[in-house]
């Protein structure tokens, strides 16, 4: 009983890092439609700011705001000085975000070196707590309690607030915004910094889990892009669904099955696409 408790736990976890990382991706991709190539990057420059600050501070606090607002400001100068050049144009755009990604990743060897390492955890969630009988680490339920407040977040912004109105009528139909005068410019440098913290918090937020090390921005992006997938380019709601599908089909594969890991999460995302094209909740 203990296996299925703990696992089922693990990949709930897993899935809320994948979900705060998704998040970002689907909503930049519903609204500029630009698959960011450099996603996982955000991620990995999130975990390794906060574990600078966190090691010269001592504040988790301080490391998770620090990171989020410095790659937010990042993403925003990428869209504005970059992207936004390239509006519509998927394969210069495509392109241009590949390059990003290998240069940041050789920034953060230079900067950071070549050696795994684990963003410390917040000091109060240190420890483990018993769950139905079972220890279990505090910081993993907190990651679980973290995701589920993001997507309630995320849901209240984009269905009951006037940005969220915006966000989804520029999903929905550009022209008519931009005919009723609104700064989309300003709007698409606004959802893609936004995008891009959400990617650094789930690297904040995943790296006392899954640590920092060369390579990290790739096997998260993998993951990323399996969960946008599989959940619908373009929708929180099957990033969320996508998130859980991935999380505990790659825990429980990597229990049974840890020779083929990267082959049981494939798996699930061509079976959902044979099934139903456009993803659990994407749009025809």
């Amino acid at each position: 009983m203990s296996f299925w408790i703990v696992n089922t736990l693990n990949g709930l976890s897993l899935a809320m890092v994948l979900f705060v990382l998704s998040a970002g991706l689907t909503l930049v991709f519903g609204l500029m439609q630009i698959i960011n190539m450099a996603h996982g990057s955000f991620y990995l420059l999130g975990g390794y700011i906060a574990l600078s600050v966190i090691q010269a501070s001592g504040s988790f606090i301080a490391g998770l705001v620090t990171a989020c607002v410095a790659v937010m400001l990042l993403g925003a100068g990428i869209q504005r000085l970059m992207l936004q050049r390239l509006h519509k144009q998927e394969l210069p755009q495509s392109l241009l975000t590949l390059g990003l990604l290998f240069i940041i990743a050789d920034v953060a060897f230079w900067l950071w070196g070549g050696n795994a390492q684990l963003v410390p955890k917040p000091a109060m969630l240190e420890g483990a707590m018993t769950i139905l009988g079972v220890g279990y680490p505090v910081y993993r339920v907190a990651i679980i309690g973290m995701g589920l407040f993001v997507a309630v977040l995320l849901w209240l912004l984009l269905e009951r607030t006037r940005v969220g109105a915006l966000v989804r009528a520029g999903m929905d139909d550009e022209e008519m915004v931009r005919a009723m005068g609104i700064n989309i410019p300003l709007i698409f440098t606004g959802m893609f910094a936004f995008g891009a913290g959400l990617a650094a918090l789930g690297g904040v937020l995943g790296g006392p889990l899954l640590g920092m090390f060369p390579g990290a921005d790739f096997e998260v992006a993998l993951l990323a892009f399996v969960v946008v997938t599989v959940g619908g380019l373009g929708s929180v709601r099957g990033a969320f669904l996508g998130s859980l599908l991935v999380g505990l089909v790659d825990n429980f594969g990597a229990a049974w099955f840890p020779q083929f890991s990267l082959f049981t999460v494939i798996v699930p995302m061509v079976i959902v696409l044979a099934i139903r094209p456009t993803g659990l909740a994407g749009r025809a």
